[in-house]
């Protein structure tokens, strides 16, 4: 495993404790020896959406953009940042060009539902949900993602057992 790749799973583990602010200590002490390897940037923009600085995330999101343009997590997160601007549109094709690097993501997958559902492109939702689930069988946000889009398709019995599933987990 490369350096990089070993500190930005550390930055994850802690990240997934909620301790954003120690992520972000790691992530600046890293920029000092790698000041040119986009996925720290990447990290950085991830860390400022969580806090919701939003115009620092957009600073490191087009600094990684300009490290590299083809980062499916960078398409990823200025999806996200546009998505909070209200730039719907806009943003779908920077999800939809993360979906197409990094194609087998279910989180990309079920965040792809989302965009086609605030741009009512509904023909696909419940092809890219279905994808997502057999990607990650034991996601209870896809399964919920995938119940409201059977709901809008009326397909109740499909729904009916997606519903069942998640109330027997409970």
């Amino acid at each position: 495993m490369d350096k990089i790749k070993s500190i930005i799973v550390e930055i994850e583990k802690i990240k997934n404790s909620w301790d954003y602010q120690e992520a972000e200590k790691i992530v600046e002490k890293a920029l000092i020896n790698y000041s040119d390897d986009y996925r720290l940037y990447e990290e950085i923009a991830d860390i400022n959406l969580f806090n919701w600085n939003l115009e620092k995330a957009a600073k490191a999101i087009d600094f990684a953009l300009e490290l590299n343009p083809l980062s499916a997590t960078w398409n990823y997160l200025k999806w996200f940042l546009l998505l909070s601007k209200d730039k719907v549109k806009e943003a779908l094709s920077y999800l939809e060009k993360s979906n197409k690097l990094m194609w087998n993501n279910s989180e990309v997958l079920r965040n792809l539902w989302w965009a086609y559902t605030l741009n009512w492109q509904t023909e696909k939702w419940i092809s890219i949900l279905k994808r997502a689930l057999n990607l990650s069988p034991w996601d209870d946000l896809i399964k919920e993602d995938l119940a409201m889009a059977l709901i809008w398709a009326w397909e109740i019995e499909r729904w009916n057992n997606i519903l069942k599933q998640l109330k027997t987990k409970k």
